[in-house]
């Protein structure tokens, strides 16, 4: 990596994430492995550990590093996991789940990210990330049951269909709340059709467009 990247890069683990309360050594170390700057647009590779979302085209965003490392946390993702993430956007999210988990399946509903985020986890010689173009807010019945979901876009509320396809005992962390602002939740299963929530924080997303999402 560039040296004036690597020293952007602990920097931003530095004074952005461990200051904050990311302490989980395992998710510091899968962030080191999958610097920002490879999934941004070119012509944002100057802001890429910049302490704030940004656009990467299609109306949407790779989000703020912090929420980013938040949410990996509280996912709490283990070697043997198999993972769902709904919006895989430039594929920043995913590759860090890469390093930490066994499988990780994404879905993204734009064509044009899903290819730009393949060719991003290319660049690191990823190859447990399998990206599919579909409407996420179904989730991926196909792989199902999932040791743990995320969901990096907003969601007017927790669909039910991705609760039934997270394992008993598995955690979701998920973006829930109006098109303008929301709460980060962590959704663990207790039984076939019952989970307990937990607010974290309050965050604003990008929102998840789909059959049980916000319509466009």
């Amino acid at each position: 990596m560039e040296k004036e990247f690597k020293e952007e890069l602990e920097k931003m683990i530095e004074t952005q994430l461990v200051k904050r309360g990311i302490t989980d050594e395992r998710v510091l170390n899968a962030i080191r492995k999958t610097p920002r700057h490879l999934f941004v647009p070119e012509d944002s590779k100057h802001l890429a550990y910049e302490d704030h979302p940004l656009s990467i085209g299609y109306n949407q965003t790779i989000s703020q590093p912090y929420i980013v490392a938040l949410m990996t946390q509280l996912l709490d993702p283990k070697d043997t996991d198999k993972v769902l993430e709904i919006g895989t956007g430039s594929g920043w999210q995913a590759g860090i789940l890469s390093f930490l988990c066994k499988e990780v399946y994404t879905v993204e509903r734009i064509p044009e990210l899903a290819d730009f985020a393949k060719n991003n986890l290319e660049k690191l010689n990823i190859r447990n990330v399998h990206i599919f173009v579909k409407d996420g807010t179904k989730g991926l019945e196909e792989f199902s049951p999932y040791d743990k979901i995320i969901v990096t876009c907003a969601a007017p509320q927790i669909p039910k269909i991705l609760i039934e396809q997270l394992k008993l005992k598995g955690k979701m962390v998920i973006p829930v709340g109006s098109f303008y602002s929301q709460e980060l939740m962590l959704v663990r299963k207790i039984a076939s059709e019952k989970v307990e929530k937990e607010v974290v924080c309050g965050c604003v997303f990008v929102p998840m467009i789909g059959e049980y999402g916000f319509k466009e």
